[in-house]
């Protein structure tokens, strides 16, 4: 499934989707299916357009076992930092930092007043404008001087590029900050080598944090251009030598070939969307597919895994709901599901934003 957020992320209501999903996450490029190569190859590999046999639906039954201990609510927090700020927000708009520039986007969950005055917001840098409805593309507008597309950028140490896109994104969302410190301190504290796979890895912050702390990553997205600027942010992060396989392909499917291959990972990040179509057509609806993909998440798990994260972005859901699903599927595998949500604290008033809902089961 496509792995950009959607242009309506910001919580805005409109008509839910089949199976009870809020908003769409829709990609900008389509890109053909085709599997990349480790970082030491120069070379791209040809897409593999061969007809694969119709995957049979995959049976669910309740699995027996003890259920999991459980953690709830969890709130997972972003306070403001020298790379990136919530500076204030309210009206329907939030104002934030990103390095050098100070942006303004729409933020629809951000029903109460602004706690900066007036010219504070003025002294913006780039303002998302123009067309925001769901199948509608917006604009950037420079009410100083005209910015380029791409600017530099640093989460924890790590150089990538921050860009203005149609889709009001920017290429990170930093609320992810608190599970990727989680994950690295994971892989470090293993001592031993340890597989990440980062489904809808996006342009690809999670799978270079993982990288640095000393994991193998596969890193899939269904947007050829997504992996095109995580190749773009692994060089600029000087991350080159690390063992990253970029995979340009629909998840659902990626995961399927990796339980008939026997592939396993010791920890597995999914961020799937609320609606989504592949890049053959295949059609994504978040309450219907997900139990089918957290068991295959399962599936796929080494004998001795340490964690599966699951982000659930835009949907008219508690996290009650998430977390319920995830218990029961890791029913006998012992650990702890943590479910809850993740924030963004501001920095004029100290309102918490609210900007996605998680669970993750930990071993």
């Amino acid at each position: 499934m496509k792995s950009f957020r959607d242009k309506r992320r910001d919580g805005r209501p409109h008509q839910p989707a089949k199976g009870g999903a809020a908003q769409s996450r829709t990609s900008v490029d389509r890109g053909a299916i085709k599997a990349d190569v480790r970082p030491s190859e120069q070379h791209d590999v040809k897409p593999d357009n061969r007809s694969e046999p119709k995957q049979a639906p995959r049976v669910l039954s309740r699995r027996d076992g003890a259920l999991p201990s459980e953690q709830l609510p969890v709130i997972l927090e972003v306070a403001p930092n020298a790379d990136y700020a919530l500076l204030d927000s309210g009206t329907g708009q939030k104002l934030e930092q990103y390095g050098p520039y100070r942006i303004v986007r729409p933020e629809g969950q951000a029903i109460w007043q602004k706690a900066l005055p007036a010219k504070d917001w003025e002294r913006a840098d780039a303002i998302f404008t123009g067309d925001t409805d769901e199948e509608g593309i917006g604009r950037w507008r420079f009410p100083k001087l005209p910015l380029g597309e791409t600017w530099p950028m640093k989460h924890d140490g790590i150089d990538y590029l921050g860009r203005f896109t149609s889709f009001r994104h920017v290429g990170v969302f930093p609320e992810q900050a608190s599970h990727w410190d989680h994950m690295a301190g994971l892989i470090a504290a293993a001592k031993r080598p340890v597989k990440v796979l980062n489904l809808f890895g996006y342009t690809g912050l999670a799978s270079l944090v993982a990288a640095r702390a000393g994991a193998e990553v596969t890193h899939v997205d269904a947007s050829k251009k997504a992996i095109g600027w995580a190749r773009e942010n692994q060089e600029m992060a000087g991350l080159g030598s690390k063992p990253i396989r970029w995979i340009v392909d629909d998840a659902v499917k990626f995961a399927e070939r990796e339980e008939r291959r026997g592939s396993r990972y010791d920890v597995i990040l999914f961020d799937p969307p609320a609606y989504g179509r592949g890049p053959k057509g295949e059609v994504w609806q978040l309450f219907e597919d997900l139990p089918d993909l957290t068991d295959l998440c399962r599936a796929i798990l080494t004998p001795k895994p340490l964690a599966v994260v699951l982000t659930a972005y835009s949907i008219r859901a508690s996290f009650f709901a998430i977390h319920a699903l995830m218990r029961d599927t890791f029913a006998g595998m012992g650990g702890k599901i943590e479910s809850g949500e993740l924030i963004i604290r501001e920095k004029s008033a100290g309102r918490a934003l609210s900007t996605s809902l998680f669970s993750r089961w930990v071993a």
